[in-house]
């Protein structure tokens, strides 16, 4: 996707717990009555799911629905506002759902297959820029039949496409409150989800209660949330120490989750969960540029890029090397780079440049953004010029710039090399090989990579059995390595600090690493 402008720094998430002896938390007790207060550094750009391609999906996800979605401890889309979804076909040419009966919006409107139609397809019709219509380019129409089932026509076949329904974007909305050809921006929400939005303060706070009429298979842990926005996490860790909050979500920079991690924060009670996240950077060569559109040089660097120092230095181990674009936790992941290039060696790297001819050292210009991945990118950078000067191969000369200029720069070709960032959409490795080859690739540099997009990937889009595409992926990457277009540096690590009073965190984050706020609940005692 687009990378999510609301997502911030390095190791910003939640999930799976660190500490020793917990196990999971019973679904219930007597403290469901109590609302959860959640804060997050990631505050909604819209609350219409049309025009929501970054961390807005947080919001939607708890107020509204989508026809499927990510159960707790699921892998693969499973029902929600939908009785059942299936291909009917063997090519993943065509995709049908049978709604739940008796399902309703929060205004009273029944949600039946023409809501389900107009839900999509105003999301076409309004094609917000930068927005999620890019996400349906194989939809060719939609087809009701009855008032229960709807079928989805592929232009091609698409066996991503049920993740594509399970994202935050495909929320299923009210007709009657939301204009076919416009957004709506009255700042309130009509969905269907586990709750419903009492109100909304931009960029402060969301009130939100246990939704009566709900029907899906989230189960509610607790009766109401409060979800307060900080612009920075400094302010939100001080109200967590001060119980004013219960929970971060989002936010937490790399000192501090070490400081909650070391137990160094100075406050009774305090705890902190961790997992793999499928966020990840990497470094983008342009073919076009004198040094970076040679081979042997994009060999070199990679021979020469140390990631574990990396990560160490930088991000204090809130980050995980990555030698793959297909992240570890993502089926089909592979080492591909370190299975090539093995650890850092200056003798390799300096034998490629000489065997190509290249005088050394060579000179180039790596660009960042100094806005839209967090404070560390700078660090980042400049220990990648740190190592790759110390070589003695390369000077580099650093040049950064905020999103909106940045991006137009990397978009027009004017960037040798820059670094980039990735959320996914969804838990499949498509979703982190496809965006970036092509001509129309999200990198702004088109990449041809034929037998990837002619081959690899129509293949695997035929499968429905997405355990069965490993072959296809795993040849994607050695491809990727072959070529050296994008060089992988790290993948984020999730987090959620909270009261020790506070179970479910370990539960909370689906594969989109959206949180599913219904699992979190106040315990009496551990």
């Amino acid at each position: 996707m687009f990378y999510r402008a609301s997502l911030q720094a390095a190791a910003a998430f939640a999930s799976l717990s660190l500490l020793a002896g917990c196990g999971l938390f019973s679904d219930s007790g007597s403290e469901t009555d109590q609302r959860i207060a959640v804060g997050t550094t990631s505050s909604p750009s819209t609350l219409d799911p049309a025009a929501a391609w970054d961390g807005s999906w947080e919001l939607m996800r708890n107020v509204f629905q989508t026809l499927v979605s990510f159960p707790t401890g699921a892998t693969s889309p499973a029902p929600d506002a939908a009785e059942s979804c299936d291909f009917t076909d063997l090519t993943s040419t065509a995709y049908r759902c049978t709604l739940r009966q008796g399902l309703k919006f929060s205004n009273g409107e029944k949600i039946d297959a023409k809501a389900v139609k107009y839900s999509i397809e105003r999301i076409l019709k309004i094609k917000v820029k930068s927005g999620p219509a890019g996400l349906l380019g194989s939809l060719d129409h939609v087809e009701t039949k009855g008032e229960d089932t709807v079928v989805f026509h592929l232009n091609k076949s698409d066996a991503t496409f049920p993740f594509i329904l399970a994202t935050p974007a495909m929320s299923l909305v009210a007709p009657g409150d939301y204009p076919a050809d416009t957004i709506r921006d009255d700042g309130k929400v009509t969905g269907s989800g586990p709750y419903l939005l009492d109100s909304y303060e931009t960029g402060k706070k969301a009130e939100l209660t246990k939704n009566p009429d709900y029907k899906g298979f989230a189960n509610r842990k607790n009766d109401a949330v409060t979800i307060h926005y900080f612009k920075d996490s400094a302010p939100m860790v001080d109200a967590l120490k001060k119980d004013e909050i219960d929970a971060t979500y989002r936010g937490l920079t790399a000192g501090e989750v070490v400081a909650l991690e070391d137990g160094k924060a100075d406050e009774k009670g305090l705890r902190i969960v961790e997992t793999v996240g499928a966020d990840i950077r990497f470094l983008v060569f342009n073919p076009k540029d004198p040094a970076a559109g040679k081979l042997p040089v994009r060999r070199a660097i990679a021979q020469l890029v140390d990631r574990d120092a990396l990560v160490a230095k930088v991000y204090q181990g809130t980050a995980e090397p990555l030698y793959s674009m297909v992240p570890k936790g993502i089926a089909g992941h592979t080492t591909s780079f370190f299975d090539s290039f093995g650890d850092p060696d200056r003798k390799k790297a300096k034998a490629i440049l000489e065997e190509a001819g290249i005088d050394t050292p060579v000179a180039m210009t790596f660009w960042y953004t100094t806005d839209r991945y967090g404070s560390s990118t700078a660090p980042e950078f400049a220990e990648l010029k740190r190592q790759l000067e110390e070589s003695g191969l390369f000077e580099i000369k650093l040049k950064s710039a905020p999103w909106s200029a940045f991006q137009e720069g990397f978009s027009k070709g004017e960037y040798p090399v820059f670094g980039r960032g990735w959320f996914p959409d969804f838990p499949d490795p498509d979703n982190f090989i496809a965006p970036f080859v092509g001509k129309d690739s999200v990198t702004g540099t088109p990449y041809a990579a034929d037998e990837i997009t002619r081959q690899l990937l129509p293949e695997s889009r035929k499968e429905s059995d997405r355990g069965a595409v490993s072959t296809q992926f795993k040849r994607a990457q050695e491809i990727l390595v072959e070529d050296v277009r994008l060089l992988p540096l790290w993948q984020g690590k999730l987090y959620v600090a909270s009261g020790d009073d506070i179970g479910g965190g370990e539960r909370a984050l689906d594969p989109q690493t959206v949180m599913q706020l219904w699992e979190l609940y106040r315990k009496a005692s551990w």
